[in-house]
């Protein structure tokens, strides 16, 4: 910032001195010359002094100049409220400095203005430099810090830096950044033992996946994920590759380890000092299952470099409120989601995280000792927001939301609930994060500010990131509206049309009508095939569409949504069964199951 300064306070004085000089000459008086400190003063002052009313401040632009990282980061709100205390108390040198100027004119000898300008004021601000060069150092150790996996140290974070706890954080059971080196490096002593270049990850608890997953990417191993854990799905992925998890399997082999035995091994205190272990987040390598739109699990490879930017941007975005809050999460780390917001973006930015999932939304009501960031998914809320004993009493959430569609309806009455109106996440595990929204401001999509969006012949989608290599870009399902300003509307998904007899209709809108009907929670309406191509309904009563047909058979039932449903579409494209149930299937995403949800209409 020094250096800044000093770039724009020289030509300024020179300018302002041949100014006064060239009057001095006109006028053949050399008065004039006193006052060129003051005219440095005045003129300081207002291009200072103008910034505070239109920010960002001088000093903080000095500072970004010189720093590029500051725009972004963690500590951004602080160091620029550091810069405009800063540059306040320059105002007030100038202020002070021009009017001692004056009374050295008016009432000082030509030796009394000689020494305070020509000496005393220099010396002024050399002191207001120094004093705030060595304030400024004090303040950058207090500012908070990113720390991404890729450029951590042993001396990141004080060895008593709380990383994670268990139950609610006044229960004091407490993992430390101590405990952190140390666990790392008793998995890492064991990964070394092996010469296997893929390892398979599973693990429930938070802690020991983040040991696991940092240790595997210190030692250049490739890590593959899976929330899938059916046996006989794991042994074909895992091909024969080692695996760490907290689960017991039945028939495991010898290449099955226990992350609670590992971590409960004895420890050479020799490998706790061994130098910084980097990570190259270029050249890792992650790979994650997902079903896709095809409903076929699929392989997605990652890097950890894809995973930090998408930190970085939510950093930049929600930083601020994060670190005023603790953090806990009911979605499982072996997707995406799950993997950055639940463990990757706490352990970022330092922000204490939960080590266990929240299964249930009566977990909820115990977590009112302090502030927490909730990371969730529609499903989940859905469910809390409907819980009947609604005793949740949180302080200033922050909720994030992804994974499935989140209806606005659920979205108001979390807002009431719970008292935060979630923010949406729209993404996938090809894509990483894409856009956001808070639907209390508008159904319409923000997009990430390092995201383009256009959309193919199919009116879908197509999104370029870095998060993307092909330079083509991903083309996604999602249909979409693109508005002047870059914001979009999602208008459901291609795979989600269908041709009824040539009549193409959307499963999605026929959805909405229902919904939209007020007599019913959820539903979903899937195409089926026999001797001829249908459709088919499953709906989730609400309470008023209990009440409304609680003495009513299943025919008139029926008969009710097909009247309703023909003010809006043609009869051939009306569903022709029906099944009423307590709850649609979905996975732990909160994603409808299509095939468990066909498998209702059997027979």
């Amino acid at each position: 910032m020094t250096d800044r300064f000093q770039k724009v306070f020289k030509p300024v004085s020179i300018i302002i001195l041949a100014a006064a000089l060239v009057v001095c000459a006109v006028t053949g008086s050399l008065v004039y010359v006193k006052f060129y400190p003051l005219m440095i003063n005045i003129v300081f002052l207002y291009i200072f002094g103008i910034t505070l009313f239109f920010p960002p401040v001088m000093i903080f632009r000095f500072a970004t100049l010189q720093d590029k990282s500051i725009k972004g980061s963690l500590g951004e709100k602080h160091v620029e409220s550091y810069c405009r205390n800063v540059t306040v108390i320059w105002c007030c040198f100038f202020i002070f400095n021009g009017s001692v100027s004056v009374l050295t004119i008016i009432y000082g000898s030509d030796l009394v203005w000689t020494i305070y300008n020509g000496f005393i004021a220099y010396v002024l601000m050399g002191m207001l430099f120094l004093g705030e060069f060595l304030i400024r150092k004090m303040v950058q150790k207090r500012n908070p810090k990113a720390v991404p996996l890729s450029v951590i140290r042993n001396n990141s974070r004080l060895l008593s830096k709380v990383i994670c706890f268990e139950g609610i954080y006044k229960d004091e059971k407490y993992k430390t950044w101590g405990d952190f080196l140390e666990g790392t490096a008793k998995i890492r002593t064991h990964i070394k033992k092996f010469e296997y270049k893929t390892w398979m990850l599973y693990c429930e608890d938070y802690w020991g996946f983040l040991l696991c997953f940092t240790a595997l990417l210190q030692c250049k191993k490739e890590i593959l994920l899976s929330a899938n854990i059916s046996c006989d799905y794991i042994n074909e992925i895992r091909n024969g590759s080692p695996f760490l998890t907290d689960q017991v399997f039945p028939d495991q082999d010898d290449n099955v380890f226990y992350i609670k035995d590992l971590l409960d091994a004895e420890l050479d205190k020799k490998v706790l000092k061994e130098k910084n272990i980097k990570i190259i987040p270029d050249e890792t390598s992650i790979v994650m299952y997902t079903s896709g739109s095809t409903g076929k699990p699929k392989e997605v490879r990652q890097r950890l470099t894809e995973f930090e930017n998408d930190n970085k941007f939510i950093i930049s975005m929600w930083g601020e409120e994060l670190l005023k809050r603790k953090l806990y999460s009911t979605v499982s780390q072996h997707h995406i989601y799950g993997l950055l917001y639940s463990i990757l973006l706490p352990f970022t930015a330092g922000v204490p995280f939960r080590n266990q999932r929240i299964e249930f939304p009566e977990e909820l009501e115990k977590f009112t000792d302090n502030e927490y960031a909730l990371i969730t998914v529609p499903a989940f809320l859905k469910r809390t927001v409907d819980t009947e004993h609604q005793n949740f009493n949180l302080k200033s959430p922050l909720i994030f939301t992804s994974g499935g569609v989140l209806e606005p309806i659920t979205a108001e009455k979390t807002g009431k609930i719970l008292g935060f109106w979630p923010i949406e996440v729209y993404g996938s595990t090809e894509t990483s994060g894409i856009a956001w929204r808070q639907s209390c401001n508008g159904l319409e999509w923000t997009p990430f500010n390092n995201v383009n969006l256009s959309k193919n012949n199919d009116g879908c989608l197509v999104i370029k990131s870095p998060y993307i290599k092909d330079p083509q870009g991903f083309e996604t399902a999602d249909m979409a509206d693109i508005f002047d300003d870059g914001r979009f509307i999602l208008k459901g998904r291609s795979d989600s049309v269908v041709k009824i007899e040539e009549k193409r209709v959307s499963l999605t809108e026929i959805e909405s009508r229902i919904l939209g009907s007020g007599l019913a929670s959820d539903a979903s309406v899937i195409a089926l095939t026999e001797k001829r191509q249908y459709l088919a309904a499953a709906i989730v009563l609400n309470e008023k569409g209990k009440n409304e047909f609680s003495n009513l058979e299943k025919k008139d039932i029926n008969k009710y949504w097909k009247d309703y449903l023909s003010k809006y579409l043609e009869y051939v494209v009306i569903p022709k069964k029906w099944r009423y149930l307590e709850e649609i299937p979905k996975d732990v995403q909160g994603k409808k199951k299509k095939e468990d949800i066909k498998n209702l209409f059997k027979g």
